[in-house]
């Protein structure tokens, strides 16, 4: 009798540890997420329900001068030997240095490390898994997908050429000479026909022929040269009010004062920047009849493109791994949570079969005057492709916005700005040439 109690107690045992090893870790009680502004933050807080018992913190850093990046790093390479309560669980990337990352170890394999299905992922815009996948390994994903076309102020376009309508409006702007044409009428009837410099660069990037890097030498591209002299040219007729992008001045052009036609931008570019800049009273609610909310239109523009981007990415080593899969379920594969984003904030989010309801149906953007924009921007969506990013695109394109806009002030001469621009990148990255 006392050999049959000592085996079992022995079988118990064996059982007891055997579940022990097998048990889940206990997930962490404080979720560290990282970002560089607010977006997600509030589609977050707005969507998703955080368990009791779980302190979500919220590390923001701001991207100017590379900051948010710096820190991140910092927390990164910091990641293994921190506290539980002090590890990086979830942070985000932008579209120009989403390649830095998904291509490390610091982020998780969506599917077969945090959990999410190839099921799960099916409806996504095919583009926002291509930029996160690195070696066939999905590494992020995203809420929102980012086709773009030009947001013009009705009011303007009513006075300069007879109608605000979209469609009418498109007559006037489809393609690159007749967007000239319409520079020109505006300047007489004294508008600028965009803000400033950078207005149209993302346009011709994103349209670039070869990726900005090929084989370690920095490429010139025939994209890059057109809208160095289409720039050039609006600069020097008046088209333009000589602004820099996310300048105050490029900001005001927006405004109840200011003179500016339109602006290229995707869905967050509306309700995300240029809705905050039109406003009156900054503290004031956003809605028609603030400064000018109400007095904006949309239409497709001369050129298609995409324009930007965040994706989540789930940090190696995070102890919240069953939390970070349901947070990248809820906010980016939930259908109803992807309808719903779109109606309270105007993003055109990474579901296509919610983006194809929401284009038919009776969605109204209140900046927009009450426009259903959203049907402009599917075929566009579909069509963004973007196999050819590399790690160096955030400082080949800040670089050269930088570089040319002494070329469009007249301060260099062409040739001087292309070199300049090369030194600055090869600076950063002393491993390429030109």
């Amino acid at each position: 009798m006392k050999k049959l109690v000592a085996l079992v107690l022995v079988v118990l045992m064996a059982l007891s540890t055997f579940a022990m090893a097998e048990a889940p870790a206990e997930e962490g009680k404080v979720l560290n997420i990282y970002c560089w502004n607010d977006e997600f933050k509030t589609r977050f807080e707005a969507f998703y329900t955080v368990p009791e018992g779980v302190t979500v913190n919220w590390i923001i850093v701001p991207s100017e001068g590379n900051a948010y990046q710096n820190a991140l790093d910092a927390a990164l390479l910091a990641q293994e030997t921190a506290a539980a309560d002090d590890k990086v669980d979830l942070f985000l990337v932008e579209a120009d240095y989403a390649v830095k990352y998904c291509g490390s170890d610091y982020t998780l394999d969506v599917i077969n490390e945090v959990g999410l299905t190839e099921a799960d992922v099916a409806d996504m815009y095919q583009y926002t898994k291509d930029v996160m996948t690195a070696n066939g390994v999905l590494k992020g994903v995203s809420w929102q997908a980012c086709p773009a076309g030009f947001i013009y102020r009705r009011s303007f376009a009513t006075e300069v050429l007879g109608t605000d309508d979209p469609a009418a409006v498109q007559e006037f702007v489809g393609t690159w000479e007749k967007f000239d044409e319409t520079a020109a009428l505006m300047k007489d009837y004294g508008y600028f026909m965009l803000s400033g410099f950078d207005d149209a660069y993302r346009i011709f990037s994103d349209n670039m022929t070869a990726p900005w890097v090929v084989d370690g030498k920095i490429n010139r591209d025939p994209a890059i040269e057109q809208w160095i002299t289409m720039t050039k040219l609006y600069t020097e007729n008046g088209w333009n009010n000589k602004a820099n992008l996310w300048s105050a001045e490029s900001g005001a052009g927006a405004g109840p004062e200011g003179k500016v036609f339109g602006y290229f931008g995707p869905a967050w570019f509306i309700d995300f920047s240029l809705a905050g800049w039109t406003l009156a009273d900054a503290s004031a609610p956003a809605e028609v009849g603030n400064g000018t909310w109400g007095d904006w239109g949309f239409c497709e523009g001369p050129q298609g493109f995409s324009w930007g981007g965040t994706w989540i990415c789930a940090a190696a080593g995070t102890d919240n791994l069953a939390l970070v899969k349901d947070i990248m379920y809820t906010m980016t594969v939930d259908k109803n949570v992807a309808v719903a984003i779109v109606e309270k904030y105007g993003d055109f989010t990474n579901n296509v079969p919610a983006m194809t309801e929401m284009a038919a149906g009776s969605y109204q953007n209140p900046f927009l005057a009450g426009q259903n924009h959203l049907a402009l921007l599917l075929n566009n969506a579909q069509a963004i492709n973007r196999a050819s990013s590399t790690p160096y695109d955030q400082t080949c394109s800040e670089k050269i916005q930088s570089a040319m806009a002494d070329y469009f002030n007249g301060i260099v001469d062409l040739e001087t700005a292309w070199a300049n621009f090369f030194k600055a990148v090869e600076e950063v990255h002393p491993e390429l040439t030109h």
